[in-house]
């Protein structure tokens, strides 16, 4: 399946014709349906179709996607808007150019027979939290509830998550972070059923937060070339994004014949295609603004330790989607 994206990014310089613009895509995890939208623009060909020859960098447990685009390893990347916006206000300015997350699928799935069955139990419990910029809702979300995340007995003790979930299913932490469509599946796939279980979604909480825009360098947004690559890449990796809604089955194997660990399952990774599908359903790529002062305000609101402590300026633009959407 790969043939066909290794000719569409192929470029003709041997004929003097043209040659393929390169983009670099870090994404913030692994190989999985979470980002099939760019994996089927590349098998489909779309970036060929728009002069790109795209590379994708999967992520993974230790990568901090604003890290590699502070460094230069990527021209976009994948993050969260917490993530995002807190690096922005340490001084990396990044800069969301498309959102085709419309919709959270974040959540913290507890153990029943743990004693959590409201927000109340909270307190007193080991709970599992990502990092690397994951661990900022969460804050937000406790920080709101009044909560101490120092371990004491009024608090909650963090537990700093890894790739997995064991954690639940080791009576290591009362609580893990999951999402809709992978790590709560995980928690199923291991034994325990849903009534077995206490689901918060961060949604259901009001503290859900903009995930998997794409952000780049606010100085790189100045060049015209470069301006014009993003312009491309955006274009074919929402048309990459509404095939696979429209085709979850296929977009699922194609992300399997780009995930080169072996790791995941066919089962999975159709399971998730459906629930990322839920996610990006509704979003044309551009950016709504109430979203994303719903982010702003969700993270300001952390009482005397907000995750940003006032409202960033310039952290978005339709720059790119006004003109992508447009098919200028």
């Amino acid at each position: 399946m790969k043939i066909k994206a290794t000719l569409a990014a192929l470029s003709l310089t041997a004929t003097g014709a043209w040659a393929a613009d390169d983009v670099t895509l870090q994404l913030k995890w692994v190989t999985q349906a979470q980002f099939a939208g760019y994996y089927v623009a590349l098998e489909k060909g779309f970036y060929g179709e728009e002069d790109l020859n795209v590379t994708i960098k999967p992520g993974g447990p230790d990568i901090a996607p604003t890290q590699v685009l502070a460094g230069g390893g990527a021209d976009v990347t994948v993050e969260w808007m917490p993530a995002a916006l807190a690096a922005r206000e340490k001084g990396l300015p990044m800069v969301n150019i498309a959102q085709p997350f419309k919709s959270s699928g974040m959540m913290l799935t507890c153990r029943k027979d743990a004693g959590v069955e409201t927000t109340a139990d909270f307190p007193g419990k080991t709970l599992g939290v990502w990092f690397f910029g994951n661990e900022f809702p969460f804050l937000s979300w406790m920080s709101q509830l009044e909560i101490p995340t120092d371990g004491s007995d009024a608090g909650v003790e963090v537990l700093k998550q890894g790739f997995n979930v064991d954690p639940i299913l080791n009576g290591q932490a009362a609580c893990v972070s999951t999402m809709t469509y992978n790590e709560y599946w995980q928690v199923i796939d291991a034994g325990l059923t849903p009534e077995d279980l206490t689901v918060f979604k961060y949604e259901d909480n009001g503290v859900a937060t903009l995930e998997d825009g794409l952000y780049v360098l606010e100085e790189n947004l100045t060049d015209p070339a470069f301006e014009d690559k993003m312009v491309r890449f955006v274009r074919a990796s929402m048309k990459g994004w509404k095939y696979a809604e429209e085709n979850p089955d296929e977009a699922a194997e194609i992300v399997l014949e780009y995930d080169e660990t072996g790791a995941q399952t066919e089962k999975h990774q159709k399971r998730m295609m459906g629930e990322v599908a839920k996610l990006t359903a509704g979003s044309n790529g551009a950016l709504v603004p109430a979203d994303y002062e719903r982010t702003v305000a969700s993270l300001l609101s952390g009482g005397s330790d907000p995750v940003i402590s006032k409202a960033p300026e310039g952290a978005w633009t339709h720059q790119i989607t006004d003109k992508a959407l447009g098919g200028s």
